[in-house]
């Protein structure tokens, strides 16, 4: 019935667990018969679907650049105060300002006004020197998030797309005790 490594794996006496003893062995042979399967079925696609999907991906241009050389707009928004600046793929500066700067004192730093105050500034400043299409990376939970992409809009800047770096904890530090009003 059963001899030499199928007992020595434990299987039991019944044929359908010998099935399954055989269907579960892995070993450097098995592994490449799934590579080679794995292989095999990627040749069958197409030459011109292949191609088809790569000039997709590739023909989307933004004054003649590609989606990852288009400069970034980022936006800090923090409970008391907006921080918007504007750089090239590699990290050039073009603009940088914040609700501080734009004359906005105290408490007014921290509201919707003031951020989109600042992010047309930011976007006059980098229109300036001839960007016209960003992508914006906003940080922060403070109120001027919207605010400060809405007046990158007004600046005559282009979004092309959003994405949120907010630091988000994943349980690590002990929150400040809850504040009573």
């Amino acid at each position: 019935l059963l001899s030499g490594p199928a007992l020595s794996r434990g299987c039991l006496l019944r044929s359908r667990s010998v099935a399954l003893c055989r269907g579960l062995r892995t070993g450097p042979l098995r592994l490449q018969d799934v590579a080679g399967a794995a292989a095999k079925e990627t040749e069958k696609q197409s030459a011109t679907e292949q191609s088809s999907s790569i000039l997709q991906r590739n023909s989307m241009r933004w004054d003649g650049k590609v989606y990852e050389e288009v400069p970034i707009a980022h936006i800090k928004a923090t409970y008391n105060n907006t921080h918007i600046q504007v750089v090239s793929f590699d990290n050039q500066p073009f603009s940088r300002t914040s609700c501080g700067t734009e004359g906005f004192q105290n408490a007014k730093k921290g509201t919707a006004i003031a951020a989109q105050t600042a992010a047309v500034a930011a976007a006059v400043k980098a229109r300036g020197k001839g960007v016209l299409h960003v992508r914006v990376m906003v940080k922060g939970l403070g109120p001027g998030r919207k605010a400060a992409i809405k007046g990158l809009t007004m600046g005559g800047l282009e979004i092309i797309s959003i994405t949120d770096n907010s630091p988000v904890p994943h349980n690590g530090c002990r929150p400040r005790k809850a504040r009573r009003v």
